[in-house]
């Protein structure tokens, strides 16, 4: 196989992982390690902005890089534009329109480069809403990630459908599964319910949760009932979390001594887990890879704004009611195998389609980025989406973009951290209540 840098194509690989929130970063740097050998080197930049890691989310997630930065989309572009032959792989780990940003600015960054890296992106998850609005933001691309065989028909019908290339939708799995499978119960047998932090989204529906959970703890005494958490308040994930379960907790005036609150990695929560309960985080896919009982409730009814349609066939659609009774939900296996869970033992197996991809890309001449929004296609939309990350319609800067040929002084980087503290106090504190008085 011809060398690219002096190297093979799978050989000594230098990826990169642009993220923009802990999920992100997760799904990313895994992603990178699936598809590149062990041998990559990883370096990882995080976009800077309200949902960026936390050195604790950060530690929790558990993958570790060569080396680690907060930048800007401007500064991580001009890094690109540098030395377009510095990594063979950029995995862009971002909300859709942060994708298509970078997109069009690494087009730009890149448009004298005949050598340049071969670009990933896809999802952290479940992908149960805006299907062509986040696709589209992703169109352009080398290589778009489905998590599914579900997801890869999908993606396929919808750029297919806007007349777009559907070559690089490449199916997969989601790279962060594993785990021993679950045999038999623990002692004590554990319950525990994955808490989102935007699902549901109103505080008398997560109260109703929370109480069906400790009143599934008060009437198990012999159990142990977990609420597992994913951040700690003021802290960001991927979704804003404006109801943290840990303020709904306090209203408990005395919670049963076998109910308790748990952070910490997925997996290893999973590792003691007995009975998986939520409303429809991707934790329920991480469960049933290891055929862990996972129950998806409908307490609050099987609707798209919860995401719990999604798990419609699954045979794990079940109420509190149920489950206090003894119910422990059997999942359809034709369903699970269609989702990528790979129950069956073939997850190793899922990503060698997306290796193969990467590696044959690295072993020809590769066209110049061409995301299907351009400003023919999308003028009325394109220029917003890149207007938000400071690049002008055609991926270049905007004059007064945050500079990007010097690292922040200690003043700046102690405003951005005072920043970022006085929006997340806004969005958890100050936004509820004036919504709360605009409902008086």
């Amino acid at each position: 196989m011809p060398a690219r840098n002096g190297k093979t194509p799978t050989e000594n690989l230098r990826v990169a992982v642009l993220a923009d929130s802990d999920t992100r970063w997760k799904w990313g740097s895994l992603t990178a390690s699936r598809i590149a050998p062990d041998r990559a080197a990883l370096d990882g930049y995080l976009l800077r902005g309200r949902a960026t890691p936390t050195p604790r989310q950060l530690t929790e997630v558990g993958v570790r890089a060569d080396s680690l930065r907060e930048v800007t989309a401007v500064e991580f572009l001009a890094t690109m534009a540098r030395d377009p032959r510095a990594y063979d792989v950029v995995v862009l780990a971002l909300v859709g329109g942060a994708v298509q940003a970078v997109l069009h600015g690494l087009a730009y960054a890149w448009r004298e480069s005949k050598d340049r890296p071969v670009v990933v992106t896809g999802y952290v998850g479940v992908v149960y809403e805006k299907l062509a609005d986040g696709l589209l933001l992703r169109h352009g691309a080398d290589v778009v990630l489905a998590n599914s065989a579900y997801d890869a028909e999908r993606f396929r019908a919808v750029y297919e459908g806007v007349g777009a290339d559907a070559s690089s939708v490449t199916e997969c799995a989601l790279p962060f599964l594993g785990g021993a499978p679950y045999k038999e119960a623990h002692d004590p047998y554990t319950v525990v319910f994955a808490a989102q932090p935007s699902v549901p989204d109103t505080a008398a529906d997560r109260m109703y949760l929370l109480d069906r959970l400790v009143r599934h703890a008060e009437s198990h005494p012999e159990r142990e009932v977990l609420l597992k958490l994913r951040s700690k308040p003021g802290e960001h994930t991927t979704h804003i979390e404006e109801i943290p379960y840990q303020k709904l907790v306090q209203r408990i005036p005395e919670p049963p001594a076998n109910f308790r609150l748990v952070y910490g990695n997925m997996g290893e929560v999973l590792d003691r887990t007995d009975l998986l309960v939520t409303v429809s985080s991707t934790a329920a896919l991480e469960a049933l890879h290891r055929r862990i009982p996972t129950a998806l409730l409908t307490d609050l009814g099987v609707r798209e704004a919860l995401g719990n349609h999604h798990f419609t066939g699954s045979g794990c659609l079940v109420s509190w009611d149920r489950l206090d009774a003894g119910e422990r939900p059997e999942p359809d296996a034709a369903w699970v195998a269609r989702q990528g869970v790979a129950a069956d033992g073939a997850y190793e197996s899922a990503f060698d389609g997306a290796r193969a991809k990467v590696a044959a890309l690295l072993d020809e001449d590769r066209r110049p980025l061409a995301p299907y929004y351009s400003r023919t296609t999308a003028p009325g939309y394109l220029p917003r989406v890149l207007a938000r990350h400071h690049l002008a319609p055609d991926g270049s800067p905007l004059p007064g973009a945050p500079a990007a040929d010097r690292d922040p002084s200690a003043v700046r980087q102690i405003v951005r951290r005072a920043a970022r503290g006085a929006y997340r106090h806004g969005v958890q504190r100050v936004a509820p209540v004036i919504r709360r008085m605009g409902e008086l």
